[in-house]
C-alpha cells in the first residue's frame, strides 16, 4: 500500500477497532448479501439512527490493510481500504464529498479469498471522518449491500427519525400503576416511559368484562384513547419491541395494593407479547 494511503488507513484503523454499540449479532454476509437475503427492518433501523450520514455508493477501488495494522481483525475477515463514489445522499445535513474514502471488515470466502467490491454498490451507515473525504463507518457492519427494496426502507426509515414529533428513543420505565373499574375483571393500566428527549410517551392496556383487552400509545402528555398500538416494522414499534425491559422495574411499580402491581406487570407482559420480539 502507497505511504499516503498507510497514513490514512492507520487513522481510520482507530476508529474501525472500536467495538460497536449495538447489542445484536450481524451476520457477516451482510457486506454481500442478495436483495432476498438482505438485513430486516431491526438491523437497518438500529444503523440508520445511528448514523449522521447515510449514503448509496459505488466502490472505485478496494485496497487490502496489512495485518500489522489490523490487530483486532477478527479470523476469517479481511480489512479494506476503499475509495468509492457516492451517488445519493439518503441523510446528512452537512452533506459529504462526492468521493470518499472509509475502512470496511468482510469475511474471506471458503478458500481465504476477499470479495471483489470494485464497481459494486453499498448503503452506507457512516458518520464523518477526521479528515476531509473520510467517513467512518458507525459499526462493523455498516455497509450494507445494495438492491432498491433496501434503499426503499432505508429512507422511509429516515424519514420517520427526522420528521417532526418523531417518536424519541426509549431509556427505561418512569412508573407503571393499575387502577381498577367498578365491575369485576375491568381495569385499566399505564406504564409511563423514560425518554431520550423527555417528551412523553407512555402505554395504556384497558380490560373490559366481555370485551378484547385494548392496548395503544400515547405520545402526549394526554392519553388517547382512540389511539392504536404501533404497526409492525414502524419506527414507533422499534422503539418499543428493541428497548422496553423484558420486565418491569420493582421500583417502578406504584399502584395502591400489591395485587394490582401484579396486575400492572400482566399487563405490561401482554404488550410486550403483542409487540413480539426485537428481530
Amino acid at each position: 500500500m502507497p505511504h499516503a494511503l498507510k497514513s490514512i488507513a492507520a487513522a481510520l484503523t482507530l476508529t474501525i477497532a472500536i467495538p460497536g454499540t449495538f447489542p445484536f449479532v450481524y451476520g457477516v454476509n451482510a457486506q454481500v448479501s442478495s436483495e432476498t437475503d438482505g438485513p430486516g427492518y431491526v438491523t437497518l433501523a438500529r444503523l440508520a439512527d445511528a448514523a449522521p450520514q447515510v449514503m448509496r455508493v459505488q466502490v472505485k477501488k478496494a485496497t487490502m490493510v496489512e495485518a500489522e495494522r489490523a490487530p483486532d481483525l477478527a479470523p476469517g475477515m479481511a480489512r479494506l481500504f476503499v475509495e468509492a463514489q457516492v451517488l445519493n445522499l439518503i441523510r446528512g445535513k452537512q452533506g459529504v464529498s462526492e468521493s470518499i474514502r472509509y475502512l470496511v471488515d468482510v469475511p474471506r470466502d471458503g478458500r481465504g479469498k476477499v470479495p471483489k467490491l470494485k464497481k459494486q454498490q453499498f448503503l452506507l451507515f457512516a458518520r464523518p471522518g477526521t479528515r476531509p473525504g473520510e467517513v467512518q463507518l458507525v459499526a462493523k457492519e455498516g455497509q450494507i449491500a445494495w438492491s432498491a427494496a433496501a434503499e426503499q426502507q432505508v429512507r422511509a426509515i429516515v424519514t420517520e427519525l427526522v420528521a417532526t414529533g418523531a417518536p424519541p428513543a426509549i431509556r427505561g420505565i418512569r412508573e407503571a400503576l393499575h387502577v381498577r373499574g367498578n365491575l369485576q375483571g375491568e381495569g385499566e393500566t399505564q406504564v409511563f416511559l423514560a425518554t431520550s428527549t423527555g417528551d412523553p410517551v407512555s402505554i395504556t392496556v384497558l380490560r373490559r368484562p366481555g370485551l378484547a383487552t385494548r392496548w395503544a400509545v400515547s405520545l402526549t402528555e394526554i392519553v388517547d384513547e382512540a389511539a392504536a398500538p404501533p404497526r409492525r416494522n414502524t419506527l414507533l414499534w422499534y422503539r418499543l419491541a428493541c428497548s422496553l425491559p423484558r420486565e418491569l422495574p420493582a421500583r417502578t411499580l406504584v399502584s395502591d395494593t400489591p395485587a394490582d402491581n401484579d396486575l400492572a406487570r400482566r399487563d405490561y407482559n401482554f404488550v410486550l407479547e403483542q409487540l413480539g420480539p426485537c428481530r
